[in-house]
């Protein structure tokens, strides 16, 4: 391919070189001659045409073709410059999330829970039926609760409050497969029968 390029470029030289001199009649057989012997890419430059506008086309072409060559390497660096505020759009994302992640009662502050600022979450979101959990302050679920009650009702609070029984400082939490009543500040991790995920949060 390099070799072929040069031989292109000599060959437009040595033409460029010969256009002041050459007669108007004698010159094209000669340069036709000499393009046989050069092959088939220079024979296309000499079957252009003789007039200096085609060999500015053709130098035109060729100057084309080699930026054009150039362009991949450049998107690919466009791509790769990408990457970086990929991944820090994903770190940010996991930091939004509850770790660990508390239930508690009313009382109970919600928002982003850490070791450190133990808040309720919010946010909560069932792996098992992928419901988002409710949850109801000053409210715990009788005890006659069973499944399909949360099974048939889930989330229509209209039906869900002939099971709920008002207690102040409670929070009652529930999915399509699982419930709570939480008084006190609770580490999810303590109920390994729940299947509570924090679902991210906004702030």
């Amino acid at each position: 391919m390099a070799d072929d390029l040069e031989r292109l470029l000599d060959e437009v030289e040595r033409r460029l070189c010969r256009l002041p001199g050459r007669g108007a009649s004698g010159g094209d057989g000669e340069e036709q001659g000499a393009a046989a012997a050069e092959g088939r890419s220079t024979k296309l430059i000499m079957d252009a045409g003789s007039s200096e506008e085609d060999i500015d086309d053709i130098i035109d072409e060729i100057c084309n073709d080699s930026s054009f060559s150039k362009t991949p390497p450049k998107l690919k660096s466009n791509c790769a410059s990408l990457t970086p505020e990929h991944n820090s759009a994903v770190v940010q994302a996991h930091r939004k999330r509850c770790c660990p992640v508390y239930l508690g009662g009313s009382s109970s502050p919600s928002g982003i829970g850490t070791n450190i600022s133990k808040r309720t979450c919010d946010q909560l979101r069932c792996t098992a039926c992928d419901f988002r959990v409710s949850l109801f302050n000053d409210y715990i679920w009788d005890q006659s609760c069973d499944y399909l009650f949360f099974r048939n009702n889930m989330p229509e609070l209209c039906k869900l409050r002939a099971k709920m029984v008002k207690k102040k400082g409670a929070r009652a939490y529930a999915c399509q497969c699982s419930w709570r009543s939480i008084e006190e500040l609770t580490d999810l991790q303590t109920d390994q029968q729940l299947r509570w995920v924090c679902g991210k949060h906004a702030e």
